[in-house]
């Protein structure tokens, strides 16, 4: 049986029944009861681990490696896919600290990937922001074919698990994919976080919270990941092989009316001066993370799910959220509108530029 084991104060669910179902198949009571399991940690905290996902360690190996290989080059060479490049596709490399959280630079380096699109989808051809061809580099040579497998195998476990939310919502198996995720916009991001001094007060990415519906994050097994508990406290998030920690965007709380929590997270890659402090013994090393976001089709709608509790709590008025702003206030009438306001702010030279 599949079941639900908590690890560190977070649960751990095996989405195995959700992975291996067909695509329109009814629900089995094995989906029945990972759906359950879902919703349950949508409610609490917003953030938990799922295993039997089916995604290759070996495929996770490679991305780290070739990643790695990237970020050893020197600046002036990985400057040649810098997302200055991308155009309004946003896409490519950026340097440590050129990425905004609330205003204030991150301690990280990073990579902007989305699905790849040739030059003559008419996506493209119309000038969408956030629609294109990615940039690669010269070398690593594997980097490329590394990405789009990992993108692969995770918009696979991302039509996965919403099967499984729309089954904890009551919706049925099908909803997403019928009314939001057809054509999921995704978007896929590779960081490196250098090692910082435990008493170094600045953040590897400030608290925030995520956007859309769904994070898939994968990581190189270091530790460094905190969420916000409802006590206003944090807690770390366990780096457990094979798992992927997902936690909710901001367009699930509000599709929900609160009843699912968009939870605010940061991150600080703290090491001791001898190297004791990061969960990999006594060696140093930068931490990688691979967060993917699985949300909602470009030109769909948000609006709030058809479900009889959905006032099952308090509607958050913003005055407690990292930014001040409330989730369940949006002027924009479409997904692609929302996310466009938000990267905006986070690589506001960019917004000027190109958009």
């Amino acid at each position: 049986m599949h079941h639900t084991e908590p690890v560190d104060e977070l649960p751990v669910i095996d989405v195995a029944p959700l992975v291996g179902a067909t695509p329109g198949s009814p629900a089995t009571d094995e989906e029945a009861r990972v759906g359950a399991a879902l919703d349950a940690a949508c409610r609490d905290l917003g953030f938990f681990l799922v295993t039997g996902h089916g995604a290759p360690a070996a495929a996770l190996d490679e991305l780290d490696r070739a990643a790695r290989g990237l970020f050893a080059l020197p600046d002036d060479e990985k400057a040649e896919i810098a997302m200055a490049l991308g155009g309004r596709a946003w896409r490519g490399w950026f340097p440590e600290g050129g990425e905004l959280t609330s205003g204030v630079p991150d301690r990280k380096e990073g990579l902007y990937f989305g699905r790849e699109l040739p030059s003559d989808d008419p996506r493209v051809l119309a000038g969408t922001p956030l629609h294109g061809p990615n940039l690669f580099p010269r070398r690593p040579e594997s980097l490329r074919p590394a990405v789009l497998a990992w993108m692969g195998e995770m918009e696979r476990v991302g039509h996965a698990l919403v099967r499984g939310l729309g089954l904890g919502l009551g919706l049925g198996p099908t909803w997403f994919h019928d009314h939001l995720t057809a054509d999921p916009t995704l978007l896929f991001r590779i960081f490196r976080y250098p090692p910082q001094d435990p008493t170094d007060a600045a953040w590897g990415v400030g608290e925030h919270t995520d956007y859309g519906l769904l994070t898939l994050l994968a990581h190189d097994g270091s530790s460094g990941l905190q969420v916000r508990t409802s006590d206003g406290g944090w807690i770390d998030v366990p780096a457990v092989d094979g798992a992927l920690v997902v936690n909710l965007g901001d367009m699930l709380e509000r599709m929900t009316g609160g009843r699912y929590r968009s939870t605010p997270h940061r991150v600080r890659h703290a090491v001791a001066r001898d190297g004791v402090g990061d969960g990999v013994g006594d060696e140093v090393r930068d931490r990688l993370s691979f967060p993917f976001f699985f949300d909602p089709s470009w030109d769909a709608e948000v609006r709030p799910v058809p479900v009889v509790d959905i006032a099952g709590r308090e509607l958050d008025d913003g005055a407690q959220r990292w930014d001040g702003r409330s989730v369940h206030q949006d002027d924009h009438r479409t997904y692609g509108e929302h996310l466009l306001a938000k990267v905006s702010k986070v690589f506001p030279h960019l917004a000027a530029t190109e958009l």
